[in-house]
């Protein structure tokens, strides 16, 4: 108490700053109890002298683990609040933040819905500090990446650089003079994507907010071309098509390049040509998938499959890691706006029930099981079955011989767990769909679904 009131009559010296929010509100939208419930506040000091925030009022029902240091002139700092409401439903906290250039607090307003509590009925959970890996729901920052040569480590111009963060190209990018790109970008996990003409292209998986605020990609001179910079400007390509397009032009034209078939033939799936599909994916969730190439490259497979889907067609979403739980139910082809969000939202961690998973994946499948339809069950995994599976293998050949099939995608997977796949998918009926950059996420599983749904004559 005496160091507040100190803090207050020493107040007059303070006053010439000027303390601003890059926001005074949040809404966290629908939470589920595993989701992130914080957010960070960006207070910066534009005043002569430096500036304190001398104290936060706020319910219990909001966590606050950081103490605050002063603002140079011209710095910045950040606070973190995290919401833990005591039941289901909408909820609202008003919390009071005094900071030294102003006798008034500045108010925060947080809001959102719990849609449901914790199983275990713990209400509260630690907020992460700022050295913790959290996930997407926070404020935007300014984002440095630099292309390099790997081995004269001199910067790269003129490279497109595509970020793509919960599955979806969210800017594409040129490089200046100096190999930088200086860009407004989301925290979390995030996938960047790299291509030059002179070089072959590079793809990195990393966490980023406010203070891993820079990425170097290191790009390896491609032997079979001359090293020459192009004579058009990149720029114009990129202004022309969105992200989500342009990125799809350049790995199907890697992709035609390197496939002997007709590539371009196979892009119509009409109900013509191709049966309903019946899919349920069950989706690994567990700790190991929580890097951002696995959980990008997942997202991103899965969001080319809801592109293509179509009204008459069927998909579920199964997702494990300590438990396993139907995430979206057997869903049309015309939702996909409700589709889309499952997937971006998706997080992971804990261990791998993955036996239990796949159970529940078949009778999720058996709900909407047709001889007219393609009835798949598709795993996606980086690795095999840990928890509670010693008797799936019973459940792939009762339900093979029902009509429903399993594949696997494997996201990254290593040599050993992809004969393990392998043997899973004998049983099954289905085949292994390995996904290890972009180009086979925007390929594999299109083909896959697309050979076993065609209609033969």
């Amino acid at each position: 108490m005496k160091s507040i009131l100190l803090l207050f009559i020493s107040l007059p010296i303070y006053l010439s700053a000027q303390i601003t929010f890059d926001k005074v509100k949040h809404d966290f939208g629908t939470l589920n109890s595993y989701d992130d419930r914080f957010v960070d506040f960006k207070l910066t000091n534009y005043g002569p002298k430096k500036g304190y925030v001398l104290m936060v009022k706020k319910s219990l029902d909001v966590v606050y683990p950081n103490k605050p240091p002063g603002m140079e002139k011209d710095s910045s700092i950040y606070l973190r609040f995290q919401v833990n409401p005591r039941k289901k439903g909408k909820f609202q906290y008003d919390i009071q933040v005094y900071t030294s250039d102003k006798e008034a607090p500045t108010l925060i307003k947080l809001q959102g819905i719990l849609n449901d509590l914790p199983a275990e009925g713990n209400l509260f959970t630690a907020c992460p500090d700022f050295n913790s890996r959290p996930g997407g729901k926070a404020y935007n920052f300014d984002l440095t990446v630099i292309t390099i040569d790997k081995e004269t480590r001199k910067e790269i111009n003129d490279t497109k650089v595509t970020l793509i963060q919960n599955g979806q190209p969210i800017w594409i990018e040129q490089t200046d003079k100096q190999g930088r790109i200086n860009k407004e970008a989301t925290l979390g996990f995030s996938y960047f994507f790299a291509t030059h003409p002179a070089y072959n292209k590079t793809e990195i998986g990393a966490y980023i907010n406010f203070q891993r605020n820079e990425i170097v990609i290191e790009l390896e001179k491609n032997p079979f071309i001359e090293n020459t910079l192009p004579t058009a400007d990149p720029k114009d390509d990129i202004s022309e098509v969105s992200p989500e397009e342009g990125l799809r032009q350049e790995l199907i034209a890697d992709a035609s390049k390197s496939d002997t078939s007709d590539f371009s033939q196979q892009q119509n799936f009409s109900e013509q040509n191709y049966k309903p599909i019946n899919v349920i994916f069950v989706l690994d969730v567990s700790s190991s998938m929580n890097q951002g190439d696995k959980i990008e490259l997942m997202k991103y497979t899965l969001l080319q499959l809801v592109d293509m889907l179509r009204s008459c067609d069927n998909m579920g979403i199964v997702t494990y890691s300590d438990n396993a739980r139907v995430l979206l139910p057997p869903t049309t082809g015309a939702d996909k706006t409700n589709i889309k969000a499952e997937v971006s939202n998706l997080k992971a961690s804990g261990l791998t029930a993955g036996g239990t998973g796949i159970k529940m994946g078949y009778k999720e499948a058996m709900k909407n099981i047709s001889s007219e339809s393609l009835n798949i069950v598709i795993v996606v995994t980086d690795g095999a079955f840990n928890k509670d599976s010693e008797d799936y293998k019973k459940q792939l050949k009762k339900y093979k011989k029902k009509g429903v099939s399993m594949s696997v995608i494997g996201i990254k997977l290593k040599d050993s767990d992809l004969l393990k796949m392998l043997e899973v998918t004998q049983l099954s009926g289905g085949n292994v769909i390995p996904i290890n950059n972009l180009i086979d996420a925007q390929i594999n599983l299109e083909q896959e679904i697309k050979n076993k749904a065609f209609k033969s004559q």
